[in-house]
C-alpha cells in the first residue's frame, strides 16, 4: 500500500471514530493557524523533496529502483522528508477537523511506515548505495 494512503488512512478513521465517539482537541483560532502552518509546511516540504527527485532523476516511487542518492535539500536534515510531511499533513487535518483521532492514529502508521516501508528501502539502498548510505545514514536522522 502507498504510504501517502496510510496516512489518509488515519485521517479518514479519525473523521469517522470522531463521529461515533468524539474526542475534541478545541484550541480555536490557534489551533486553526498551527494546523495552516503544518499545512504550509506539509506543502513546501513535499514540494522541496519532489524536486530533488525529479532534478535527481530518480524515482519517488519506493517500489522503483533508484539511480540516485539523494542527499540534497531537505535530505540534509531528514532521511524521510516525505513522510514527515505526511505526518504533518495527519496533524494539520486532525486540527482543522478539531479531533484527536488522526493524531492518535498516527502513531501506528508511523510504525507501520517504518517498519514495512523504511527499513526496507533503507536495506535496498545500503545495498544498492553501499558506504555512501551508510556514511549518509550515520550523519543523518531518520525522522527529525
Amino acid at each position: 500500500m502507498p504510504p501517502p494512503v496510510l496516512y489518509a488512512l488515519a485521517v479518514l478513521a479519525g473523521y469517522f471514530l470522531n463521529r461515533r465517539w468524539p474526542l475534541p482537541i478545541g484550541g480555536g483560532a490557534s489551533a486553526q493557524a498551527f494546523a495552516w502552518l503544518l499545512a504550509g509546511g506539509w506543502l513546501g516540504l513535499s514540494a522541496w523533496s519532489i524536486g530533488n527527485f525529479r532534478r535527481s532523476r530518480t524515482s519517488i516511487v519506493p517500489i522503483r529502483p533508484a539511480t540516485t542518492l539523494v542527499i540534497a535539500g531537505p535530505y540534509r536534515f531528514t532521511r524521510n522528508p516525505m513522510y514527515v510531511s505526511l505526518a504533518a499533513l495527519t496533524v494539520a487535518l486532525g486540527l482543522f477537523l478539531d479531533t484527536w483521532w488522526p493524531i492518535v492514529l498516527l502513531v501506528p502508521v508511523l510504525f507501520v511506515v517504518r517498519t514495512f516501508v523504511i527499513a526496507p528501502e533503507e536495506r535496498y539502498l545500503e545495498r544498492r548505495f553501499g558506504a555512501d548510505y551508510v556514511a549518509y545514514a550515520q550523519r543523518v536522522r531518520r525522522w527529525l
